[in-house]
């Protein structure tokens, strides 16, 4: 029965995140950007979440743990930067700030795209209503709770390895944000239209969940065989 239980935890966990955008839509009139830069938000719970897999993977031999010290900088820096990019990309598009271009005091080499999303984070943080912060909040929550269920717990982390974790995040997004930032765009081009949000936080749910379930499906496949 706990074992039942703890099997769904995780979708739980997903289903009960996605429908807080919804409440804030329905009641909190939540606009298009809103929605559309916490769905960039829950991708850096993505990222975090990938860098603790990386971490923990299991390794045949323990002279590869030393491989992750440049694995896990690398991911950072190049996942950080397309993150960066994907942010400046929102707030520009949506007329919010662009006031987060490092300056003379740009980190040097590749490190100055950890700088920029170090910044494009504090403006997006300060350009949602405070109510929405919450939903960043959860969404770390909600991917925690499948990264120890699934990854920890079921033991994932030996049947991966860290080249594989480390294009492993960027399939979930393009498929993720070429429906939502698409969809978010047209919608705030008609002035964010409250049926057209609650679609697009609809569409957003249906596909997470379906990468959820294809996602862990794949894995306990394998483990089975």
């Amino acid at each position: 029965m706990v074992t039942d239980y703890l099997s769904k935890l995780p979708l739980i966990a997903l289903l009960f995140t996605n429908i807080i955008p919804l409440v804030g839509v329905l009641f909190f009139k939540w606009d298009a950007f809103v929605i559309v830069l916490l769905y960039w938000a829950e991708n850096l719970a993505i990222g975090f979440y990938n860098v603790l897999k990386i971490a923990f993977v299991k390794v045949p031999n323990p002279a590869e743990h030393l491989g992750k010290l440049f694995i896990i900088p690398f991911f950072i820096v190049h996942y950080g930067g397309f993150m960066a990019i994907h942010g400046v990309f929102i707030l520009v598009m949506f007329k919010k700030s662009d006031d987060f271009f490092p300056g003379h005091d740009a980190w040097p080499c590749f490190f100055v795209f950890v700088q920029l999303l170090i910044n494009v984070i504090r403006e997006a943080y300060l350009s949602i209503p405070p109510d929405a912060r919450y939903v960043i909040l959860a969404m770390f929550i909600s991917h925690g709770i499948s990264f120890g269920y699934n990854y920890l717990y079921r033991g994932e982390y030996a049947k991966v390895d860290g080249r594989q974790l480390m294009g492993q995040p960027y399939g979930r997004i393009v498929v993720m944000h070429i429906a939502i930032i698409a969809g978010g765009f047209v919608t705030a081009a008609l002035g964010s239209p409250l049926g057209l949000l609650v679609i697009l936080v609809v569409l957003k749910t249906i596909i997470d969940v379906k990468l959820h379930l294809r996602e862990h499906r794949v894995k306990t496949k394998k483990s089975d065989d």
